[in-house]
C-alpha cells in the first residue's frame, strides 16, 4: 500500500481510505473488527466514518477497534444529520457542530478528529456561520482538518474564499460521488481542488454495486431496496454502461470492482477512493485495486463506457472538438 500526501496538509495517508459505513449495520461488532485487521494489515490508515452512520453505531465500533494505536491513524467524521428530537440537533451552525463533534469525539473515544467533514450544504445556515463554526472547533482543539462533502464547486470556494478573508483554518479535504458513472465531479468539482492544492477522496467509486455486475441479473441489494439508491443510480444507460463495463473487465482479466476503484483512484487530482463492504470476502476486491495498473490509455478506454459530462459552459462544440 503506497501513501500520498493528502493536499497540503503535509499528512500521509494510504491510498485507499476504508469508510466504515456498515460498521454496527451490515456488519456486526465481530464482523466489523475483522475487516479493521484486514485493511490494517494491507497498509491502510485512514479512515471514514459519520456521526449518522448505523445512529453512532459506526463511530462507537471504530472507537473500540483503534484504541492502542489511534496515534498512527487519521480519523474522519461528518456531521449534519438530524441526531435526535430536538429541532436544533442539525445542520451546520456553531451550536451543532460544537455539539455534534463532542458526541462524535466520546463515542470515537479519542480527543480529536484529524478531519471533520460538513456531510452536506446546509441551506438554512449562512455560510459563514459555517466556516466559523470550522474555525471554533480547530481552534479549540477538537478537530484538526476542516472539510466539506457533497459541496458543489462554487460552495467550496465561496467557503475558502471566507476563510482566507477571516485568516481562519482553510478547507483541506473534500469527499464528492465519483465514479465510472458518476462524472460530474470531473466538470468544476476536481479542477477546483487540484487548483486550491485540497485533498480528495471520493465515495461510492464502484457505484454502490452497480459496476461490480450483479444488479445486472436479479441480485438484490441497496440499488433495489433503497429509495435512494434506486433514485441515484435510475437512469436505463447507467445500467447499460455497466453491463458494457463488466463484459469489458471480464474480458481483459480484470475484476470490475478492483478497477473501478483503480479507475477513481488514478484521476491525478485524487487522493484516496473511499472503498467500503459489509465483509471480509467482498473486501478482498476492494483491497486489490491497488494491484491493477490503470494506465492513461486504459483509463481512457473505460471513460469511453460512459457519458462525458457536457462543460461547465454547455458548449458542446468545444469539448468535441478537443477530443477529436
Amino acid at each position: 500500500m503506497k501513501t500520498k500526501l493528502l493536499g497540503r496538509t503535509g499528512v500521509s495517508v494510504s491510498e485507499l481510505c476504508f469508510g466504515t459505513m456498515s460498521f454496527g449495520g451490515d456488519a456486526d461488532e465481530a464482523t466489523s473488527s475483522a475487516m479493521y485487521k484486514n485493511v490494517r494489515d494491507a497498509g491502510i490508515n485512514f479512515f471514514d466514518t459519520a456521526d449518522e452512520y448505523s445512529k453512532g453505531k459506526s463511530e462507537e465500533i471504530l472507537g473500540r477497534l483503534i484504541q492502542g494505536h489511534r496515534d498512527e491513524l487519521v480519523i474522519a467524521s461528518k456531521c449534519n444529520s438530524q441526531q435526535g428530537p430536538d429541532v436544533n440537533a442539525r445542520g451546520t451552525s456553531r451550536r451543532h457542530v460544537v455539539r455534534a463533534v463532542e458526541a462524535s469525539l466520546k463515542r470515537l473515544g479519542t480527543d480529536r478528529l484529524d478531519i471533520l467533514f460538513l456531510h452536506r450544504y446546509d441551506a438554512l445556515t449562512p455560510i459563514e456561520e459555517s466556516m466559523r463554526a470550522l474555525e471554533d472547533v480547530v481552534s479549540a482543539g477538537k478537530v484538526i482538518y476542516p472539510a466539506v462533502s457533497n459541496w458543489s464547486a462554487w460552495q467550496t470556494q465561496r467557503g475558502l474564499d471566507i476563510q482566507e478573508r477571516s485568516n481562519w483554518a482553510r478547507l483541506q479535504v473534500i469527499q464528492p460521488m465519483y465514479n465510472l458513472v458518476k462524472r460530474q465531479a470531473e466538470v468544476e468539482i476536481l479542477p477546483m481542488a487540484e487548483a486550491n492544492g485540497i485533498g480528495v477522496i471520493p465515495y461510492s467509486p464502484a457505484a454502490a454495486g452497480l459496476l461490480s455486475g450483479k444488479y445486472l441479473g436479479q441480485a438484490t441489494g441497496r440499488l433495489k431496496t433503497n429509495k435512494m439508491y434506486e433514485a441515484r443510480y435510475s437512469d436505463a444507460w447507467m445500467f447499460e454502461a455497466a453491463e458494457e463495463y463488466v463484459a469489458f473487465c471480464k474480458e481483459r482479466g480484470l475484476h470490475p470492482v478492483s478497477t473501478a476503484i483503480a479507475w477513481v483512484g488514478a484521476h491525478p487530482a485524487v487522493t484516496a477512493p473511499i472503498i467500503g463492504a459489509r465483509n471480509t470476502d467482498q473486501l478482498k476486491a476492494s483491497l486489490d485495486a491497488i494491484k491493477i495498473d490503470m494506465t492513461p490509455s486504459l483509463r481512457a478506454e473505460l471513460a469511453e463506457l460512459s457519458r462525458t459530462p457536457p462543460p461547465a459552459t454547455d458548449r458542446l462544440e468545444e469539448q468535441k472538438a478537443a477530443r477529436a
